[in-house]
């Protein structure tokens, strides 16, 4: 195939041949010392041509891919190597897609092939032996010049553990300090209030964001034993319409949905299938809780549920159109919009539903239309297949 002919959302698709990734090889191995000098680094390093291929490596690359020889990398691009989920959504590889205009390591690479040494943070999602993976990385690209050609040296360095700790920091003294701080105010309410009716009422609101707290810290406790894969998940007979009313109740008490209407449409089904609820309620209440942030007040939020092609299928849907830029970066672990160290909702969706409930997550955005998330599960229907709502 004639790369030339390949079309790109992005960065030139555009291959070195064989060949001429040989003869790179050599220049770069008689520069280096035959990578004895980059195998002494304690980070990942690659030395990559114009058409961003690998020519050269690291012992730190081999080992982070379990792979024994330079042969299996070379003329690879470093989305392939990690197996980014995008890597080969076009024919054109790492680099073409609409996502690869988001990522930090494309940006940084085609930085340098412009003369600046560049920095650039990049989150990514990887299909690894265990499933999705979200890496977050510290990327530096260097332009060298090696026998009249442009090189880029590529240094990566993971950051997951640095940043997984910042946001779950930033997370817990943002969300769980807000809950425990208005637990105390209603505490303190409480000890000062006379009123029997008051008392009951102040009593059932500190009830409430008590279970607010401990859901919290579940929460996050569930996210961290799930990127362990450690999270034991037991599956039980559920009923579709339910288990979306009780997160719609949920959500309703929930800050966010104050001036704002949440319906189940009507033509909703409430098939019987097989799942863990408190993972499935955590799925879909993220789900309601970002469609709720995204409206303004007086808008409707609507949500259904359906037996579609076999399989359980949830929908949320808002009015409101999602940007372009937050859409590529949706899944990614440490985005969000809502500032740095927030979040974590749709990632933690996504990691839930394809690793311990063996679904899917997708989206669809129209002016039309607005926003529509889609969760989908298998239906493990019982011989009734469906019943429609009680």
């Amino acid at each position: 195939m004639n790369s030339k002919k390949l079309t790109t959302c992005f960065a030139p698709a555009e291959r070195a041949p064989n060949e001429h990734i040989a003869q790179q090889v050599r220049v770069a191995e008689d520069l280096f010392g035959a990578c004895s000098f980059f195998d002494a680094l304690p980070y990942v390093v690659m030395v990559l041509n114009h058409n961003r291929q690998v020519i050269l490596c690291n012992r730190g690359l081999l080992d982070l891919l379990g792979v024994g020889d330079y042969e299996s990398v070379k003329g690879l691009r470093p989305g392939e190597l990690l197996r980014c989920i995008h890597a080969c959504e076009m024919a054109g590889g790492c680099g073409t897609t609409e996502f690869c205009r988001t990522c930090g390591t494309m940006n940084a690479i085609l930085e340098s092939q412009s003369g600046h040494k560049a920095y650039h943070e990049c989150r990514v999602l990887v299909n690894n032996d265990a499933g999705l993976e979200a890496l977050d990385l510290g990327v530096t690209a260097m332009p060298i010049r090696l026998s009249n050609e442009e090189f880029t040296v590529l240094s990566i360095v993971d950051i997951s553990d640095k940043k997984r700790r910042h946001n779950l920091e930033r997370i817990f003294f943002h969300d769980v300090m807000n809950t425990a701080g208005g637990l105390m105010g209603l505490a303190e309410l409480l000890e000062k209030t006379v009123d029997p009716v008051l008392v009951k009422e102040f009593i059932l609101d500190i009830q409430s964001s008590a279970n607010m707290l401990v859901e919290q810290i579940r929460e996050q406790r569930d996210l961290i034993l799930a990127e362990n894969n450690e999270l034991k998940v037991n599956m039980v007979p559920l009923r579709s319409l339910n288990l979306l009313s009780e997160v719609a109740a949920h959500c309703a008490v929930h800050e966010t949905s104050r001036d704002r209407q949440i319906l189940i449409d009507q033509a909703a089904k409430n098939v019987v299938f097989t799942s863990n609820p408190q993972l499935l309620h955590r799925v879909l209440g993220n789900m309601l809780k970002n469609a709720l942030e995204a409206c303004r007040a007086g808008e409707v939020i609507w949500l259904g549920c359906r037996l579609q092609d076999g399989q359980v299928e949830f929908w949320v849907n808002n009015p409101g159109v999602m940007p372009q830029e937050v859409q590529l970066q949706l899944f990614q672990r440490s985005f969000s919009t809502k500032g740095n160290g927030r979040g974590l909702g749709t990632y933690s969706m996504k990691l839930l539903t394809e690793r311990y409930l063996h679904g899917s997550i997708t989206f669809t955005v129209s002016e039309e239309e607005g926003t529509t998330f889609f969760a989908r599960f298998p239906g493990n229907i019982q011989a009734t297949g469906y019943n429609e709502r009680p």
